[in-house]
């Protein structure tokens, strides 16, 4: 699970210029979420299910401008 959603979001980023500290900030309040994924970090089904929602919330907004 955390694979596949580590993958998604490593496509999230590229796609969408956020920076992996951005992201983290964003979807989980958590400058250090992406990094501590890489590093082996489990997440619960909960966790998942709500950066899957930041993305797609995220992917919904036209005019949505990294920061």
């Amino acid at each position: 699970m955390t694979k596949a959603l580590l993958t998604d979001i490593d496509a999230f980023l590229e796609k969408h210029g956020v920076t992996p500290v951005s992201f983290g900030r964003q979807a989980m309040r958590d400058p250090h979420f992406v990094r501590d994924l890489r590093a082996g970090r489990r997440v619960w089904p909960e966790t998942e299910q709500r950066v899957r929602s930041f993305m797609t919330a995220f992917r919904s907004q036209p005019d949505q401008v990294a920061a």
